[in-house]
């Protein structure tokens, strides 16, 4: 069993992925049987998973540096690759469709790969690769970008990930002077994010209506999968989220006004401290986290203690926050070694216990079902995924001690009002992003002003004086990658995050009950539809007018008589 430094990464012959692509074609088109037709079928996933694998390989390894000219170079390679290659993938995909021996292929492996190919045929045509290729290469400016910064601060120098504990700090002036010197380096680069902005904007309205789209917001749907519901669905969603949620994160934020002594609305520096003494912080360093990671997950179930000593043993988390290192933090699978990877950048911060439940959710989803076939099967919809990762969120609520010490009772209570108050935050990006497509001709100006009125609809909580640089002007949203890299993502983590709330309750009355309700979920892998794993797993769905309505009302009782005695 290999390391993750072990594995070797070869760039791929494009011409011989072409060709035996095109042979597998024929192979399907021209089959007389359904075991032919088959043969073919399982060495296309193979083909698939070979060359998906060093694509991930050397993904990861230019965000661990991207400073690194060989893997900056090789991801200048695939920027321009994959979307040819999407033009083989669409072949096959249509070869599948019209197979004679669809109803044999359904009977073994289920129909969904059939409507996500559907879906997959309306988001691509040949005529857009040039605009995805410019994609790819203008969304690795940003993130390159991003990784660049040097932010002086206290007579050092820090990258955005490392300044983030700054930004906590109890020390009033000391934290305000950290929110505006990360404000300062994205007002210095105003005019590079939203030139990059623009040009993605323009870009992707060009491929929505180069096939026959509006604009890019039905393309972007199909993009994203979209198997189970509709822009009017999510529109019903968002408009619950301003009845529902807004009331009660504001009732939050109201509470921690008092509790900090400080004026209502907040400044953005005070809505980043949520107690007097400072937030809840991890008990020890990196290695101290991780090792409370093994006894939570050996205690939480034989699958998830094998899994975690896996992930350990084969060295597949990168933590650290380095420099030249990317920003954020992901999960992702090395196909060929059937192993998910994690990539974090810890900070001291009540995050990095985040991203040890977070991501490995991800990661011990994709663990559970790396051997389906096909290999999409493995993981289900985005939206579907976050289910997994924030919902194990919450079942390490119950190991609270062992990742915050004398930190843990405030955690708990920080955990669920951030889990609230997050949803509007998330909601209001997607509404910002169908603003952005519907009106592609908004300049960078207009484009602020919109997201700063959206904040006096979703987050009326924040002062908007101009005290803090871009966050006060309404371009906070330009530090928000998935606003550049993944369009109409971000719902994506509100609805997943309304289910996880409902695992939340259930572990108030039951761990056991909450993880058979929780496996009942994640051993579905994509198999179903997001609407369906949650009614397969007897989980109601976000988009049940009563859902919100009822976590939210237990979360408001349990968070209004929450002991906090002992706490200032």
């Amino acid at each position: 069993m290999k390391t993750f430094s072990q594995l070797t990464y070869s760039r791929p012959d494009l011409e011989q992925i072409k060709a035996d692509t095109k042979a597998l074609i024929a192979r399907m088109e021209q089959a007389e049987d359904y075991e032919t037709a088959r043969a073919a079928f399982l060495e296309k996933d193979a083909l698939t998973r070979r060359t998906q694998t060093q694509a991930t390989l050397c993904s990861i390894r230019h965000s661990i540096d991207t400073r690194d000219s060989f893997y900056d170079a090789e991801e200048n390679f695939w920027n321009a690759a994959l979307p040819e290659i999407e033009e083989w993938e669409q072949a096959w995909t249509k070869a599948l469709l019209d197979s004679p021996f669809r109803r044999e292929f359904s009977e073994e492996y289920g129909d969904l790969m059939f409507v996500n190919g559907e879906i997959a045929l309306k988001s691509f045509a040949p005529e857009i690769i040039p605009e995805m290729q410019q994609e790819n290469e203008l969304t690795q400016k940003y993130e390159k970008l991003l990784a660049s910064a040097q932010i002086p601060f206290e007579g050092e120098v820090y990258t955005l990930s490392q300044l983030t504990p700054f930004k906590h700090d109890p020390d009033d002036k000391r934290r305000l002077a950290a929110w505006q010197a990360e404000g300062r380096w994205y007002k210095d680069h105003q005019s590079e994010l939203d030139e990059i902005y623009q040009q993605l904007v323009t870009l992707r309205d060009q491929m929505g209506k180069k096939l026959g789209y509006d604009n890019y917001v039905e393309l972007g749907y199909y993009r994203m999968g979209r198997n189970c519901y509709t822009k009017e669905d999510v529109e019903r969603f968002r408009a619950a989220v301003v009845r529902d949620v807004v009331p009660l994160a504001d009732a939050i934020y109201r509470r921690q006004a008092e509790r900090l002594g400080v004026s209502y609305p907040l400044s953005f520096a005070d809505a980043a401290l949520e107690f007097r003494s400072g937030n809840p912080k991890p008990a020890g360093d990196a290695e101290a986290v991780l090792k409370a990671g093994d006894k939570f997950y050996n205690a939480l179930s034989p699958e998830t203690g094998a899994f975690f000593r896996m992930m350990r043993e084969r060295e597949l988390m990168d933590v650290l926050s380095t420099k030249g290192k990317q920003s954020g933090g992901y999960c992702t699978q090395i196909w060929d070694e059937e192993v998910p990877f994690i990539f974090a950048n810890f900070n001291g911060t009540q995050g990095d216990v985040e991203v040890v439940t977070h991501e490995a959710g991800h990661a011990f989803a994709f663990y559970m079902n790396r051997h389906r076939i096909p290999c999409q099967y493995a993981w289900p919809s985005m939206e579907a995924c976050e289910v997994h990762s924030m919902s194990m969120e919450f079942f390490g609520e119950q190991w609270a001690e062992d990742f915050f010490g004398e930190d843990a009772r405030k955690f708990r209570y920080s955990h669920l009002a951030g889990a609230l108050t997050f949803i509007p935050y998330g909601t209001m990006v997607d509404h910002f992003q169908h603003i952005v497509y519907e009106h592609p001709e908004l300049t960078p100006a207009q484009r602020h002003q919109e997201w700063k009125r959206l904040l006096g609809i979703y987050m009326p909580w924040m002062r908007l004086d101009g005290e803090i640089p871009v966050y006060a002007d309404g371009e906070g949203w330009q530090r928000q990658h998935h606003i550049y890299s993944s369009p109409f993502y971000y719902i994506d983590y509100c609805l997943a995050q309304t289910v996880a709330l409902q695992f939340w309750a259930m572990l108030r009355h039951s761990l056991p009950d909450a993880w058979e309700h929780y496996m009942a979920y994640t051993r579905q892998g994509g198999s179903r539809t997001f609407t369906e794993l949650l009614k397969n797993a007897n989980l109601d769905s976000p988009f049940d007018q009563k859902c919100l309505d009822r976590v939210c009302a237990e979360a408001k009782e349990y968070l209004e008589h929450y002991d906090l005695t002992g706490i200032r």
